[in-house]
């Protein structure tokens, strides 16, 4: 039963961090190149849809990393499950401290409404995204690592 929880988390934060790859390095570059207005508008549609599927992703790959964690402690790699945890927990409160006040903000704008300095606040968005992206990719190797 452990060996499929092994697996399973790993296929869940493994997909979650290629989500997460892919906004960061397809999707956010592909909305920058568009026209102000397309771009403005195809990012808060994405901050509103990703806003909401996102932290239950989230919360369910650590949920199920801390199940192996405990459920597999005495197995070798329990080291590399408890590191990817702690990882996981720092990609959240990354999240909730930083990206979530952004997005939160974004998911409301149009041409119309967006504030003077929404360039910037996108900036910051997407180089804060490019940590936490780096972490989860850290946290997907240990939890490949502990399986293998």
């Amino acid at each position: 039963m452990l060996d499929a929880l092994e697996v399973f988390t790993v296929v869940v934060v493994g997909l979650m961090v290629g989500v997460e790859f892919s906004v960061a390095f397809v999707i956010n570059p592909i909305l920058n190149g568009l026209p102000e207005d397309s771009g403005v508008l195809g990012r808060a549609h994405g901050a509103r849809m990703l806003g909401a599927l996102m932290p239950v992703w989230y919360l369910t790959s650590l949920a199920l990393t801390a199940v192996w964690a405990v459920a597999g402690r005495h197995r070798p790699g329990a080291g590399l499950v408890v590191t990817a945890a702690a990882l996981l927990i720092s990609s959240v409160l990354m999240s909730l401290l930083l990206l979530v006040p952004i997005n939160d903000r974004g998911k409301m704008w149009t041409p119309e409404s967006r504030p003077a300095d929404w360039k910037e606040q996108r900036n910051r968005w997407d180089r804060f995204h490019y940590v936490r992206v780096a972490v989860l990719i850290a946290a997907f190797a240990l939890l490949a690592a502990a399986l293998a």
